[in-house]
Order: structure tokens, then C-alpha cells, then sequence
């Protein structure tokens, strides 16, 4: 079966491929005209126009021939960088149980079928992902859902294969996500009662309002008693399913709270409820006027429109993934001498695995043949990789980092260590804590409802004797006037444009109660790997006899004709510009690098491949002829402003919890004190040392970025998971944080903290208005209709108030920020290309 898409070619693919006049490399920081990066390594010119590599220059030429170079003309530099891209086997695609099991309809000849496409980010991508049929003759039709970053593709698979569409996606720069959780046909777990909820309210609300018209605008109902009669019933008969449906969360909360012995915000939400029910229902039954229904419609439906706007980001980003989320959907499995392509949950025990450069050891296994360097980072923290041999095991979640390597597994997928550890106790916990519901309002719910009830009450006793009627209405009036709407939805609507007004800023969190608990902690807990440290940057420090120019231009040349990235850090290390012409090269797997310049034969790579005896040290070694120079290290590059950062938090007791070795302490020194270090922790050691914290009696913070942290972060109270992709692994936590925003985290917490000042404010706003209603309630001269329109204005009021009072802090918190593009994150996130707003 033919790889290529209908209509592709493959001489697009190929930069040797085309003319060398149309092509030429230089050494430049001109911007690529496919992506807009800098061409810092190299400069390639194809047909008049430049491009940072061999794939930006690929997808321009699939483009150009297809006529679709409008692309570029809805956006400048639309395209998606192909510099990093790994290249990827589609073959499991033609599997066809596999095929059933990712695609979402079919009926012969014609499949439905939806990818994540993490890439999309501006209007081109939309462009051209609804031009797929262009690229590929087989695709009937293509969709871009933009904010969900999803395509859903209609194609003729007579014409072509499910495999041919992801490889077209994928030759242009859109390979979709595959991970073994697409596999997992689960339905949606969105509870979508509350648009439903929704929907009653603002449909009754509509409704009734119109209905009351006559009433707002003073004309006499005894002139067409009939009418009015009729009017009211069907507004009872509206109002019937908005209070025990829509509302009916608040009434159970309130009663459950009451059982309980706890007056939470929902319990004065729930008397003014079924006090304005209440009074409408006697009024109309009575003939004595029209009821308040269209107020108490209006007041659950605002009310379900701030429970709506704070659920908005927990929808957007899903904070409890598992570990399937960040297994690969597929395996090379060798079967009589050649490989097959194997969805994961189809290994089984004995299979033999091939495992190449930079991927992921999906299972516990045993190495056959090859040599592992397997990088544990993301399961123990521990940076630097493992050497390991043949006969030796390698455990899942492991990344290769060297040559190809064959396993023979050892256990399935369900069964492996990493596995285990993610099923863990720690990882599993109850969510009650993290549940959302509000701190500030379950205390001014406990205070507010006893002191509107004895007002009310008192109120009643009062007037009892004097006038029954006056009596009625005061008490009712009371009731009415002082629900504390104002109150329940100031931290909805304040909170919830606050997590909005962070998700711009690139720190998602999951709902109004991690923002309240935030305020509150003592202790930041740090790791390392991944977290203070960029992921995929090192510093490389060089140990040796010191280099003249000549050899760093020679060895420059070397590692560049290399694509290992241990080579292509050691190239721009030097970042000299013209390189000598290397002879004779040679790259040995497992081992390094050779090749001759100016007639001398350099060595780069391992000790095996080196000379003489060399120092025994975990480096990249250097030798010229028969000559030992020198060795390469990697250094943990760690993120700038991390010291300003560190810094600002010093009123709380930060510490660092990492997998590694001490061999960075010195440097880790200028951050963090000696006894606020702990290295070489595991897991259970991370996990081990919340909990002692905890017993203490501290509100902690844990900031980690993988499976390693995993149960760290579940087990404090808040846990933030540092990330540089949103559709890398995220473990279950409370926020998640773009990794090049860490170093704003102050600024983000002082934010944070200002929106609960906030809140206060707008509760001293309600506070004022309940004591000027209350003192003419309770003189009777305040009607409970008057008192029905004016709850409505006092909850917009406050509504307002703390919207615009957060944007505005909003505001000054981005004046303080420095300038920046969007992050790859953010891009995915909320969809902004270069020019961005927000401050960016």
C-alpha cells in the first residue's frame, strides 16, 4: 500500500530532490516564510522564497503545486514550524479493528472520522484544513471545530484509506494526537443537566415577562378579570418546572445543609426562592395582584449563568488525565524477522518491540539487543539517563534516547510499573476538597441567614398585632429584599472572569475554589526536572584541553552533519558561521560521530569510540587522531527570572523535591537554602513528605510537571502542573501553568489575592443595599413588588462591579508584565497567532 496521498508526490519531500540554483543553505536570522522562526541554523531559498528547513520548504511546495498558497496570504507566516518534527509511522491505520475503533461513522463507501489538531491556531489553518479535499481527491469534506482544535473529516475510503488522511494531515504540518486513550470509546462525562436547566429558566423568564407586560404598565387587571386569571395560571404553570427543576440543586443543597446543622450560601438563596414562590402563588390564587414570577424566574437564571461561566475552563482543559493520555496509540512489534505495527492494548507477554530514537517504552520489558539510554524524567525526575544492557529491564515510560532496540515484553500495558504507580492510593483520592464550592460563602451563608431570619421574624412579631396585612408584606418584603443573590453571585461571575482573565495569561485553573484555597497556602514545593529546568534546553560545559579555533570550526562541522541532539547542542554551542568541509563521515549508533577536516580525523561520542583511555564521567568525548582533548557536559538549563521568582515568593517557605542526584546542588544554591533541598526523592518520597507537611499543619502548594509528581500533586492542597504543551501528559491537579509563565507565578498569586479583596468590597456593596431595604421593610412602607425589582438591580449591580473591578485588575497585572509572544500553549489554547491580545 502506497504511503503518499492521491495527488501527493513524493519529490516535494526531498531537498536534494530539487535544483541546486533553486536552492541554497547560508547561515542566517531571516524569518521563514512558512513558519516566521528564525532561520538561526540554516537558510533555505526555494522558489524566491526562505524557509528555516527542509519541511517548512516540503509543505510550501505541496501548497504551490495545489494552488493553495492563500494560506499564506489570510495570515503572514501561517504555517507551522516543521523543524522538531519527529517523523511518524502511520501503519497500525491499516489495521482495520483499529480503523473501527477510531473513526465515528460509517456508511459504505462514506467515514466519518474526528482528529485533535493541536496546531491550529489561526484563520489559515482553518483555510486550509477545510481545503483538504484539494490535497487528497478521497476527502469528500473537512470541518475545523477552532476552539476545540478538531477537524472532522468525510472521506470515500474506496478512494482512499484512513491512514492516507492522517498522512496528508500530517505532510502539511497537522499530525493529529493518537494517543492509546483515542482507543477508549468513552462517551462524553459532560453533565449537560445544567444547559438544559438553563434553557427552562431563560425559556419561562421570555416567557412570563411577556406575560406581565399589562402589569408594567399599570393597566387594570379587574377591567378583564378572565384574562387575568388565565395569565396567572400560566405563569404558574411556567414558573413549576424553573423552580423544582432549574433550581432544584439549590433547594437539595439547602436542605442537606440544614440536615447537617450547616447554613451554606444556598440556604438565603433558597428562602427568597420559595419566599418569592411562595407570596406569587397567594397573590394569584388570591386575586390580590400578579406575583413576582418574572423576578424569581430571572433570579435562577442568572444564578445558572454564573454556575455556567465559572465551569468554563474545567470544560476547556482536562485536568484529571491518565496515563493513556500519554502512552503512544501504537508499537513496532517484530513478528518472523519483520515489523508490524501494534495498537498498545494488543501486546502481549513475550512480544519483541522495536524501539527507535526518542520513543517511549510503552511497557515493562527486557532488553534483547542494542543499547538503552533510557530517560526516566518524567517517572522518577531523575534527569540524566540510564545506561542500560542487554538482559537488564527497562520499565515503562522510559524514552529511548540513543539507537534502535529491541525488548521483549515483560507485562502488559495494564500491568506495568507505570501503571501501578498511577494506580496508586494517592492518585485515586476522593475530590471532595477540590469540589468548588465557595469558603467566602459558606461563612457569610452561616452569619447572613441567621440575621435575615431573626430580622424577618422579628419584623412578623411586630407588626402581628398592628396590621395583619402590613405584617404579611414586611415579612415577606424582608425576605425578598436581603436574598443574598448579591452575594451568591459575586464569587461566580468575580471568580469566574477571574480564572478567564488567567487563562489569557496562560494559568488555567480548575474552579473558584482552588483561587480561594491559593490565598491561603503556606508552603511552595518545587521539582525539578521539567518544572525550574527547560525540558528540552541544556547548557553544555566543555572539560579539557582548551581548543584553538581551528578545532572548534572542525569539530562544529563534525556534530553538524548529525541530526543527535547531544551533536546539534555541541553545534550551536560555538555558533561559528562558516564550516570547513568534513570528509569520510561516519555515524556510529550507540557510539558517535567521525569524519576528517583538513586531514585530521576527529572523534566525537562515547569512550568506546575513542583512541586511548579516557576519564570515566557521563560526557560526550573529544578526540583528534590519536589524541584525547576533552569531554562535553550537559547542564540543566534552567529558566530565566527563576532567581526574581524565588525571590518574590519569600513570604512563603518554598522548597525543592527532585528526583536527581546532588550534583547540581551548588549551582540549585543560588536559588533555594542547603536544608530546603531534597534530592534524590521518589514518588513516594515526594508524596511521603506533603503529607508530614500537611500534619504540621501547613496549607501547601506543589509545583511538578510528570507521572513523578503525580501523587505530590494530589495530596497537597493545591497542586499546579507545569506544562510546555497542552496535550502533553498533565496528572490530575488544580491548575495548569504555560512552563515559560512559571517565573509570573507572583504576579498571578497577587492577582489572585486581589480579586478575594475584591469580593469583600462587593460584599460590603450588598451589605449597604440590605441595610438601606431592610430599614424600609420593616416599616412596611417597602412592597414586596417594589422589593422584587429592586433584588434584580442590586444582583446586576454587584454583578458589574466585580467583573469590571477584576478586568481592571486584569489590566494592571499586564502592565507589569513583560511584553511576549503567545506560547505554543496559549496558541492552542485560545487560538491567537502573532498579533495577539492581551499584552502579548
Amino acid at each position: 500500500m502506497s504511503v503518499t496521498q492521491p495527488g501527493v508526490s513524493l519529490k516535494y519531500l526531498h531537498r536534494q530532490e530539487m535544483n541546486s540554483d533553486q536552492l541554497t543553505e547560508v547561515v542566517s536570522t531571516t524569518q521563514c516564510y512558512h513558519c516566521g522562526d528564525d532561520c538561526k541554523d540554516q537558510l533555505i531559498q526555494a522558489d524566491g522564497k526562505t524557509f528555516c528547513c527542509d519541511g517548512c520548504s516540503a509543505v510550501y511546495a505541496i501548497l504551490n503545486d495545489k494552488d493553495l498558497c492563500d494560506y499564506y496570504t489570510l495570515n503572514q507566516a501561517a504555517g507551522i514550524s516543521q523543524k522538531r518534527k519527529a517523523s511518524a509511522s502511520f501503519a497500525f491505520l491499516d489495521d482495520p479493528e483499529t480503523i473501527d475503533r477510531i473513526i465515528d461513522f460509517r456508511q459504505d463507501p462514506v467515514v466519518r472520522v474526528h482528529f485533535y489538531l493541536p496546531q491550529i491556531h489561526c484563520s489559515s489553518c482553518l483555510w486550509l484544513l477545510e481545503n483538504l479535499h484539494q490535497l487528497s481527491e478521497g476527502i469528500i469534506s473537512s470541518r475545523v471545530h477552532f476552539l476545540k482544535k478538531e477537524v472532522h473529516i468525510q472521506y470515500d475510503e474506496s478512494v482512499v484509506t484512513l491512514r492516507q488522511v492522517v498522512e496528508t494531515l500530517d505532510l502539511v504540518g497537522y499530525t493529529p494526537v493518537l494517543n492509546l486513550d483515542k482507543l477508549d470509546k468513552k462517551a462524553d462525562k459532560r453533565d449537560k443537566s445544567l444547559f438544559y436547566k438553563l434553557g427552562v429558566a431563560g425559556f419561562a423568564f421570555g416567557n412570563i415577562m411577556l406575560i406581565s407586560f399589562p402589569e408594567y404598565f399599570g393597566l387594570d387587571a379587574d377591567q378583564d378579570r378572565s384574562m387575568a386569571n388565565f395569565f396567572g395560571i400560566l405563569n404558574i404553570l411556567l414558573i413549576l418546572p424553573v423552580v423544582f427543576y432549574s433550581g432544584r440543586d439549590y433547594l437539595i443543597s439547602a436542605y442537606y445543609g440544614i440536615r447537617q446543622r450547616h447554613l451554606n450560601i444556598d440556604v438565603p438563596v433558597s428562602i427568597g426562592i420559595l419566599a418569592l414562590f411562595g407570596k406569587s402563588i397567594y397573590d394569584i390564587v388570591s386575586h390580590s395582584g400578579a406575583g413576582y414570577l418574572d423576578s424569581l424566574a430571572g433570579l435562577i437564571f442568572f444564578l445558572l449563568i454564573g454556575k455556567w461561566y465559572q465551569q468554563r475552563t474545567y470544560e476547556k482543559i482536562s485536568f484529571d488525565r491518565d496515563y493513556k493520555s500519554y502512552f503512544p496509540m501504537s508499537a513496532m512489534v517484530l513478528v518472523e524477522g519483520s515489523e508490524q505495527p501494534r495498537t498498545i492494548d494488543q501486546i502481549e507477554m513475550g512480544d519483541l518491540l522495536v524501539i527507535r530514537h526518542g520513543e517511549l517504552v510503552p511497557t515493562d520489558a527486557i532488553l534483547k539487543k542494542g543499547k538503552g539510554v533510557i530517560d526516566y524524567s518524567f517517572v522518577t525526575g531523575e534527569s540524566d539517563p540510564v545506561k542500560v544492557y542487554a538482559g537488564e529491564k527497562i520499565f515503562a515510560g522510559g524514552r529511548q534516547k540513543g539507537g534502535l532496540i529491541e525488548l521483549e515484553v515483560q507485562k502488559k500495558v495494564d500491568q506495568s510499573y507505570l501503571t501501578s504507580l498511577w494506580n496508586d492510593e494517592a492518585f485515586s483520592k476522593s475530590e471532595d476538597k477540590r469540589s468548588g464550592a465557595s469558603i467566602l460563602s459558606d461563612k457569610v451563608a452561616t452569619y447572613f441567614t441567621a440575621f435575615i431570619l431573626t430580622i424577618a421574624v422579628v419584623t412578623l412579631l411586630f407588626w402581628w398585632p398592628r396590621d395583619l396585612s402590613i405584617a404579611i408584606n414586611a415579612f415577606t418584603s424582608v425576605l425578598i429584599i436581603a436574598c443574598p443573590c448579591a452575594v451568591a453571585l459575586a464569587i461566580p461571575f468575580t471568580l469566574g472572569n477571574t480564572l478567564r482573565v488567567l487563562g489569557h495569561y496562560e494559568f488555567y485553573v480548575k474552579n473558584t475554589y482552588v483561587l480561594e484555597k491559593i490565598t491561603q497556602i503556606k508552603q511552595i514545593i518545587f521539582d525539578k526536572t521539567g518544572t525550574i529546568t527547560h525540558s528540552e534546553e541544556h547548557d553544555l560545559e566543555y572539560n579539557g584541553q582548551e581548543l584553538d579555533e581551528s578545532t572548534r570550526l572542525a569539530v562544529s562541522a563534525l556534530t553538524n552533519q548529525s541530526t543527535h541532539p547531544v551533536s546539534q547542542l555541541i553545534t550551536r554551542h560555538w555558533r561559528v558561521n562558516q564550516l570547513p568541509v568534513v570528509e569520510n563521515f561516519i555515524e556510529i549508533p550507540n557510539q558517535g560521530i567521525t569524519g576528517e577536516v583538513n586531514g585530521r580525523t576527529y572523534r566525537v561520542g562515547a569512550s568506546s569510540l575513542m583512541p586511548t583511555e579516557v576519564p570515566n564521567v557521563q560526557g560526550t568525548h573529544l578526540a583528534v587522531d590519536d589524541q584525547y582533548l576533552g569531554y562535553f557536559m550537559q547542564r540543566n538549563h534552567y529558566r530565566s527570572g527563576l532567581k526574581d521568582m524565588i525571590t518574590s515568593l519569600a513570604q512563603y517557605s518554598t522548597f525543592l523535591l527532585t528526583g536527581d542526584h546532588p550534583s547540581e546542588k551548588e549551582r540549585l544554591g543560588r536559588f533555594f537554602h542547603t536544608d530546603q533541598m531534597y534530592f534524590n526523592q521518589r514518588p513516594e518520597d515526594k508524596l511521603e513528605f506533603i503529607r508530614k507537611q500537611q500534619q504540621d499543619g501547613e496549607i501547601t502548594a506543589m509545583i511538578g510537571d510528570g507521572l513523578n509528581d503525580a501523587g505530590a500533586l494530589k495530596q497537597s492542597d493545591i497542586g499546579i502542573v507545569v506544562s510546555e504543551h497542552v496535550n502533553n501528559f498533565i496528572p490530575a491537579c488544580d491548575a495548569v501553568l504555560s512552563a515559560p509563565k512559571l517565573i509570573h507565578l507572583p504576579m498571578y498569586i497577587d492577582y489572585i489575592k486581589s480579586n478575594i479583596q475584591l469580593i469583600y468590597i462587593t460584599y460590603l456593596v450588598a451589605i449597604a443595599y440590605n441595610i438601606v431595604g431592610l430599614s424600609f421593610a420593616v416599616q412596611g412602607l417597602l412592597s414586596p413588588v417594589i422589593a422584587a425589582i429592586l433584588m434584580p438591580l442590586s444582583s446586576i449591580t454587584i454583578v458589574l462591579l466585580g467583573v469590571s473591578g477584576s478586568n481592571l485588575l486584569g489590566w494592571r497585572m499586564r502592565r507589569k508584565l513583560p511584553r511576549q509572544k503567545p506560547t505554543e500553549l496559549h496558541q492552542e489554547k485560545y487560538g491567537f497567532h502573532k498579533k495577539a491580545k492581551y499584552g502579548y
